[in-house]
């Protein structure tokens, strides 16, 4: 054993250059802000009433629609403001539920969307990979023409689409209207996933092809859990311009059982008179599945954008 111990000679200071004088100042200067932003009492205060102003200004609208749908009787102006009125009934309600075809509205509707929301995923995934990752040739006349169609108004596509859909004797059908809708969220969708793979890097599929895997399996293993927010944001807008389009629909549906909600709801609207608390019951209802699917959404979001390329 050694019994004495060696001395280890202290470490001389280096001398600071113009770098390490400039760094810090940057760290303080960092560490301030950091400070402010965490410490900052007026400003917290300050973001909070702001972000409970924006909500307020967000609910009133659909609480004030609640609370005409609480109305005994058919009233739609009131003087007070109560939101949740005296001798409230839920009579609208039960009307609207058991007593109309609005069940069936809610499901045609929840068919035609969820389908055009999937297919559109389905055809915009790898086309907008496509674009982003191989040259060919049309290429940059093909992202042109994408482009373009989101430059012709809504109106100008509703003769062609109903002669095609005509001669194709998809009128009155689910896969008319899905295929109608198809052409307004394809186009939108390649261009937003075209533009988030271009941000992903290549090396990341030839690192996994380095490894063995083929290039589909680098697209379904690296590029499509690194793209989980384009995609449902692809799928939320796919859903949110079928649900509530009212146009198209009214033209290519004839039959009363195929009406989407849309269309179903002006049933309550009469010649002479509207059942204004059976409308705001309807409306009230409506808003509930395209709440929950954001909420549901929400979360494929927020976990795609905390992945990572590499586990580390």
């Amino acid at each position: 054993m050694i019994e004495d111990a060696v001395e280890i000679p202290a470490a001389r200071p280096v001398p600071a250059t113009k770098e390490m004088q400039s760094r810090p100042a940057a760290i303080t200067s960092r560490g301030w802000w950091q400070r402010g932003r965490q410490d900052g009492p007026l400003k917290t205060l300050v973001v909070n009433l702001v972000l409970a102003g924006a909500c307020v200004v967000a609910i009133y609208p659909l609480l004030q629609v609640l609370t005409i749908s609480l109305r005994p009787g058919n009233r739609l102006f009131s003087t007070s403001l109560q939101l949740i009125p005296d001798n409230a009934t839920l009579q609208s309600f039960s009307d609207v539920l058991f007593h109309s075809d609005f069940v069936i509205w809610i499901y045609n509707s929840l068919v035609i969307s969820t389908c055009a929301a999937i297919l559109g995923v389905c055809f915009a995934v790898p086309a907008g990979y496509a674009f982003s990752r191989f040259k060919f040739p049309g290429r940059r006349i093909g992202l042109l023409f994408l482009l373009s169609t989101q430059m012709i108004p809504a109106g100008m596509l509703l003769l062609p689409i109903f002669l095609l859909l005509y001669k194709l004797n998809l009128i009155d059908h689910y896969l008319g209207m899905i295929l109608a809708y198809l052409t307004t969220i394809c186009p939108f969708a390649i261009w937003i996933l075209k533009g988030y793979f271009d941000t992903i890097p290549p090396d990341l599929e030839e690192a996994a092809q380095v490894d063995g895997t083929t290039r589909i399996g680098a697209f379904w293993r690296i590029i499509i859990p690194l793209s989980t927010p384009p995609i449902a944001l692809t799928f939320l807008f796919g859903f949110t311009s079928a649900w509530s389009e009212y146009i198209l629909a009214r033209i290519v549906i004839q039959n009363a059982q195929l009406f989407t909600w849309p269309l179903g709801i002006y049933a309550f609207q009469g010649q002479y008179q509207t059942q204004w608390g059976d409308f705001a019951a309807a409306s009230f209802l409506i808003s509930i599945p395209v709440l929950l699917l954001f909420i549901f959404m929400g979360r494929f979001m927020i976990s795609g954008l905390t992945l990572g390329g590499v586990k580390g």
